[in-house]
């Protein structure tokens, strides 16, 4: 893991975004500048048109990147299935091309003049660049997996059972559990002896924290051999907090936790913008939306819903209805997988997210942010914050639209879930920033598009 604005990022993925990234431009300038005459306007020396291609060869390169981050094609789940990774391809490929005819236009391309052209035969030129790109570094990178490349040797120290090989689980694609160290045995810490077994890190377990070899370790961590504790470890491979060996005072000690009134007005500034500009684009499918509802079944468009926001102030939520008005007539319940509840119109705006939208006007009002743990109500944070510690620590940021659990754990209807959400919550409010909101922001296409969690 690379930390980057302080967040934790696979730095193997983060590579092989570079890679694929330099090998796109490359050879989609090459092909610009050579082989698809008319995409480059005219001019007079060879050297204008090269100049100019390799500024739209730029801007097509990092599109298809952002593209594909956006929707996962830089995830281990991707990576793995070749079935998956060729369903995020065509997608990218989808959505980008209408973003980069728009964009071309800063470098004076008309690309909607050349998709129209029965002569253009770009875009599949591009495509098939971009597409030989991927599966060839692709291969590469998963030979290189297979045989172990990039795997990390990990020694743990201390530890017993389970534990041990929970750090660093079996189908961990770059780590690998070598074996185990008493803390009471330091000679085995020689830096020659680890690195002729080629051990990247040592793991300091929780029970060996008050005895440990700190002589041995240090001259581990001279020679280059990582040094972690468990708790940070653990943050780092999982991208979340270890709610189990999370301090009480936690929060007293945690530099994003406050953030100072620059920027939260920065961040202010930045979800009435942004808010405001999804309001005017929304706007025609959110009329289209309540129209239907309305023909859909009786009731209300919007339902109305009291939520828990910054600092345990109550607040009413919007969000088109999507059930029965008669769905809590026995009282609050969370929705489960085909709920009888939920209305025909309903289950279609649940799982594409358009019951969502107008909570974009809670954002306006100040009640919520773009980005931020999702609000509950409280008749579920009350039985929450009694079941779970520190439960109530996610209120110290406001609760926001989309958030780090949305992006990374599924829909939530148990404590148990809650929980686990309530882990990825507390990772954001330590690190919350700029970088942070908007890996989440981008994280958030694709959610949507494949519909991951919804209910």
């Amino acid at each position: 893991m690379t930390k980057i604005f302080g967040h934790y990022m696979p730095s193997e993925m983060l590579m092989l975004w570079l890679i694929e990234a330099a090998l796109s431009f490359t050879l989609i300038a090459v092909l610009l500048a050579f082989g698809a005459a008319g995409i480059v306007p005219g001019g007079d020396a060879f050297s204008e048109s090269a100049s100019q291609a390799i500024d739209i060869a730029a801007l097509i390169a990092l599109t298809l990147g952002v593209a594909g981050s956006a929707l996962g094609l830089y995830r281990i789940e991707t990576l793995r299935y070749t079935r998956r990774l060729l369903v995020n391809i065509g997608i990218v490929a989808i959505i980008a091309l209408p973003a980069l005819a728009l964009l071309a236009r800063l470098f004076h391309a008309d690309l909607f003049r050349l998709i129209a052209s029965r002569e253009a035969l770009w875009v599949p030129r591009i495509l098939a660049a971009w597409l030989l790109c991927l599966m060839l570094t692709r291969s590469a990178f998963r030979l290189a997996l297979r045989r172990g490349l990039f795997t990390r040797p990990i020694l743990v120290l201390g530890g017993k059972g389970d534990g041990v090989h929970a750090l660093v689980p079996e189908d961990a694609a770059f780590l690998t559990f070598v074996g185990r160290l008493a803390p009471e045995n330091p000679e085995a810490l020689e830096p020659e002896r680890l690195r002729a077994r080629k051990i990247w890190g040592i793991v300091i377990s929780a029970d060996a924290a008050g005895a440990l070899p700190t002589d041995a370790l240090l001259r581990c961590k001279s020679a280059g051999i990582r040094v972690f504790d468990e708790v940070e470890f653990r943050e780092r491979q999982s991208r979340r907090l270890d709610l189990d060996r999370l301090p009480a005072d936690w929060l007293l000690f945690t530099e994003n936790a406050f953030a100072s009134r620059l920027n939260q007005a920065f961040k202010r500034g930045f979800d009435i913008m942004l808010s405001a500009a999804m309001l005017i684009l929304v706007l025609p499918l959110m009329l289209l939306t309540a129209l239907v509802i309305r023909l859909d079944s009786a009731g209300p468009v919007f339902y109305r819903q009291e939520r828990v926001g910054l600092h345990g102030k109550t607040f009413m939520l919007l969000k088109f209805r999507s059930m029965r008005i008669d769905a809590e007539a026995s009282g609050p319940a969370w929705a489960a997988t085909h709920d009888p509840r939920v209305t025909r119109v309903g289950g279609f705006l649940r799982r594409t997210r358009v019951d969502e939208l107008p909570q974009l006007l809670n954002v306006l009002r100040g009640e919520m942010s773009l980005i931020g743990p999702r609000p509950e109500r409280p008749h579920f944070t009350a039985q929450l914050a009694a079941a779970i510690p520190r439960y109530n620590d996610r209120s110290f940021v406001k609760p926001g639209i989309t958030g780090w659990a949305q992006v990374n754990f599924p829909y939530g209807a148990s404590i148990e879930d809650a929980r686990m959400k309530l882990a990825y919550d507390l990772y954001y409010v330590a690190r919350r920033n700029l970088f942070l909101d908007l890996l989440i922001l981008v994280s958030t296409i694709r959610v949507i598009l494949f519909r991951e969690g919804a209910r």
